[in-house]
């Protein structure tokens, strides 16, 4: 069993700053991929940001040079830092991990979401 615990969320004027944060717990053996997602009622739930477990990162178009994306393997956490927020960047933000429990069992692994809200 894996939970994945996230953090961070709220609202926010126009060209503010937001830190969210996730957390796993859990019987786990290995974080490989983690990522950040976020969905808008009515449209398709679409990747923000990912770092494998050896940092290498990956952003979005519309996020880049705004939004960082780091991870602490020690606590298994994951965070998304998000400067200079858009309206636009108002969504549901959702972790994502994909997580060996048992070798060579690994499976994928959501958190339960957390709103951000930008707006003036």
């Amino acid at each position: 069993q894996v939970q994945l615990v996230e953090s961070g969320g709220g609202l926010v004027q126009p060209g503010g700053s937001l830190r969210l944060s996730c957390a796993a717990s859990g019987s786990i053996f290995r974080i490989d991929m983690m990522g950040w997602y976020r969905q808008v009622p009515g449209k398709q739930r679409e990747l923000v940001a990912t770092i494998s477990s050896r940092g290498r990162t990956n952003y979005a178009d519309s996020v880049k040079g705004r939004f960082t994306i780091s991870r602490d393997n020690a606590q298994n956490t994951v965070y998304l830092q998000m400067n200079n927020l858009k309206p636009d960047d108002t969504a549901v933000y959702y972790c994502h991990a994909a997580i060996t429990t048992t070798q060579p069992r690994g499976d994928y692994y959501w958190g339960q979401g957390t709103q951000v809200t930008v707006s003036s």
